[in-house]
């Protein structure tokens, strides 16, 4: 016949056994409140023993200001976004006040720069009316440059590795890293030809880099395509 010592032997008690048995029996503490008193740890922040409700104050407090750091960074990242959309904002403005169309790729351009404090920006455009063919931004690119820009569904961030786009800078040497938008009709992301690309570009490795968002980039590339359709 098994003894319930044997049994215990066999079948010994676990951390979990414990921990399911406290949870499954709250008035445990209520009964042996005495427990709660002599229980010790040692604190990772001053190394001393302290009691189990001081370690509990402990964590809370960890907790609590985990929870503000998170907040302070959505703040953070609240206030870099309305001044960034402050910023799309007054470049489109200046697009609206643009009465000559063939100053347009200038404006853009110019603005992109100033607004967004971006070293260098270059602007392409093809298939435009006759009348604007003349224009810088329309000088000649190739082939390839066009299916590459028409095949880019969102603005493409990462670094140069030669793209023809770096060639319409004022200034193409030393650029490390490029944000190349495309320009068509419709929303960001359609499936219509492009007529057109923008190239941002820095000396900076990290200022365009494959990890950052570019939904801020797709609404420049969708601002600038609809005031460039005058000149189509």
């Amino acid at each position: 016949m098994t003894t319930p010592t044997h049994q215990a032997l066999a079948n010994p008690i676990t951390e979990d056994d414990i921990a399911n048995f406290l949870a499954n029996n709250p008035d445990f503490f209520q009964r042996h409140a005495e427990l709660l008193a002599t229980v010790q740890f040692t604190s990772p922040h001053s190394h001393r023993a302290v009691s189990l409700q001081e370690r509990q104050a402990e964590m809370l407090r960890e907790k609590i200001k985990m929870l503000e750091q998170r907040i302070m960074e959505m703040i953070r990242h609240g206030n870099e976004n309305v001044l960034l959309s402050d910023k799309i904002l007054r470049w489109a403005r200046s697009l609206f006040l643009t009465i000559n169309p063939a100053e347009l790729p200038t404006e853009i351009v110019r603005e992109i720069q100033d607004q967004f404090t971006v070293p260098q920006v270059g602007l392409r455009l093809w298939g435009l009316a006759e009348s604007f063919a003349g224009i810088p931004a329309a000088q000649a690119v190739s082939e390839e440059a066009k299916v590459f820009a028409t095949s880019l569904n969102e603005p493409f961030c990462g670094l140069n590795t030669g793209f023809e786009a770096v060639s319409w800078l004022d200034q193409p040497t030393g650029m490390s890293s490029l944000a190349l938008i495309p320009l068509r009709s419709g929303v960001a992301g359609s499936s219509a030809p492009a007529f057109g690309m923008l190239v941002l570009a820095s000396s900076d490795s990290q200022r365009f880099n494959s990890s950052m968002g570019t939904e801020f980039l797709a609404r420049i590339g969708e601002i600038a395509s609809a005031a460039l359709s005058r000149l189509r």
